[in-house]
């Protein structure tokens, strides 16, 4: 969706957030959204961390079968 929107649009979206928000809060709202995804980016890696720990440890219960 967001790479339909090409460079004049980005532009444009910049231009009306600096409207609405003005020079001041724009700061602001960006240092917010990066702590926001740096959190997310985080949380997710945990998660991602924690099946993986999870797999491990199934896979070592699991008694192994041997052939003769």
């Amino acid at each position: 969706m967001l790479s339909n929107i090409g460079v004049p649009g980005l532009i444009l979206i910049l231009v009306l957030a600096l409207i609405i928000f003005g020079p001041k809060k724009l700061p602001e709202i960006g240092r917010a959204v990066g702590q926001s995804l740096k959190e997310f980016k985080n949380s997710t890696k945990g998660i991602m961390e924690d099946d993986k720990i999870e797999d491990e440890k199934k896979s070592t219960d699991e008694p192994k079968k041997i052939d003769s």
